[in-house]
């Protein structure tokens, strides 16, 4: 987070009378920063230290604009000057502090967020920001801390959850097992209502976990997520798309399958940012997305190959659509479902005679017992046998069912089923 842009003022600078010059310099270059315009409040700030230098309020302010230009060693010391004109408060020392950790001098940094910290205790926003530097210092467990803090402070805080999950994920990958499921069980008890600390909590304190991802966890994971999905997914060597599109093509120059010449209603169930979008597109007389985020639809919409995109939960709009499609692929989707009956019953039922479902989800190892195991990374893992049983259950017959990698994890391959099913012609 941003160090805050509050306007402050120091003692001059509050006194009764009529504006100094300096004062009246110093709205003006807060009125512009306020709207954005960082390169002349700079300016402006400079002029109004420049008439007097005792501004503490000033200095703040200056700091920020600095900040907001990727000025930082700037900014340091315009926070610094405001500590040395008397402006001794939690707030400056917590912008002095994320703007030490932009410069990289995390050993300040960390001091100077627990000077904030210890002025004023209940700054959701250092506890976080402060986490977040332990965290990449690979302090997790401090930082793990740092985070409850926070969410106790701002329990409606998206962010410093999620934040909260990924330091409980990292710990429990290096090892520290038990120490990762001790604060996942209070994260989760403390924030029954939250769905990422019921979600993610269960699955890293060994917990029992529910059938399928809550809405809320998905919507707001990927709502969060959005705006890095593809490169991330790119550094992770994600294959899912790909992977299935050649399960799909080769069915049909098969003989088996539609020939996919353009005459196709296609569903991209679960679209995301729509990475699935070119390898479906030629395929489909209309292509339709659907997709709980609506973060992950804007960048969808953005590459104007959908003729159609939802907001909605997948099951729910299957639900509505029957017999509307000839192919529906989902793209690790179904890894956010534990149970698959109700799923798989809605993409039969929104099938076409002889129409097709594709889709991949993560691979349980052979000696699992269990139908499926949440991990704790929040996505579900399943085995052949109950896969191969739920698309039989569903009426869908198995058209082909590979094992490959879908992605790396950790820097560790992460086996996956992929998977065309077919609905019979009658």
């Amino acid at each position: 987070m941003a160090a805050s842009r509050l306007s402050l003022r120091g003692k001059k600078e509050r006194a009764g009378g009529a504006a100094t010059p300096a004062a009246r310099l110093s709205r003006n270059a807060d009125a512009l920063a306020a709207a954005g315009r960082h390169a002349e409040a700079e300016a402006a700030y400079r002029a109004a230290l420049a008439a007097d230098p005792t501004q503490a309020g000033t200095h703040n302010n200056h700091g920020n604009a600095l900040r907001a230009l990727g000025r930082t060693e700037e900014a340091v010391a315009a926070y610094r000057a405001a500590l040395g004109h008397g402006l001794d408060i939690a707030l400056v020392h917590y912008n002095l502090a994320s703007a030490l950790r932009q410069a990289g001098r995390t050993a300040e940094a960390d001091r100077a967020y627990r000077r904030a910290l210890v002025m004023q205790p209940d700054h959701a926003e250092a506890w976080n920001n402060h986490a977040n530097l332990l965290r990449d210092e690979e302090r997790l467990e401090a930082a793990a801390v740092g985070y409850r803090r926070a969410v106790t402070l701002r329990p409606d805080w998206n962010d410093a959850h999620d934040n909260f999950g990924s330091a409980l994920y990292l710990l429990h990958e290096r090892g520290r097992v038990e120490a990762a499921a001790r604060l996942a069980g209070l994260w989760r008890r403390e924030h029954p209502g939250n769905a990422v600390a019921r979600h993610i909590g269960a699955a890293i304190a060994g917990e029992g976990a529910e059938p399928r991802a809550p809405d809320a966890y998905v919507r707001q994971t990927f709502d969060l997520f959005a705006g890095e999905f593809d490169e991330k997914l790119a550094e992770l060597g994600y294959r899912a798309p790909e992977l299935l599109a050649r399960a799909v093509a080769a069915d049909s120059t098969s003989g088996n399958g539609a020939s996919g010449d353009g005459m196709l209603d296609v569903l991209d169930a679960g679209c995301g940012t729509g990475l699935c979008a070119a390898a479906l597109r030629p395929l489909a007389r209309r292509l339709t997305g659907v997709d709980l985020s609506g973060g992950m639809l804007e960048r969808a919409r953005a590459r104007g190959l959908y003729d159609r995109l939802e907001e909605a939960e997948l099951v729910a709009f299957l639900d509505t659509n029957p017999a509307a499609f000839d192919l529906i692929m989902a793209a690790d989707v179904l890894c956010y479902f534990g149970v698959l009956d109700d799923a798989l019953s809605a993409a039969s039922a929104a099938l076409r005679p002889g129409g097709r479902l594709a889709f991949s989800v993560e691979a349980l190892g052979d000696g699992e017992e269990a139908p499926h195991r949440v991990a704790t990374h929040g996505r579900y893992a399943h085995r052949e046998a109950y896969v191969r049983a739920a698309l039989a259950a569903a009426g869908l017959a198995v058209a082909s069912l590979g094992r490959d990698t879908l992605r790396l994890e950790s820097g560790v391959p992460v086996a996956g089923l992929v998977v065309l099913a077919r609905k019979p012609d009658v």
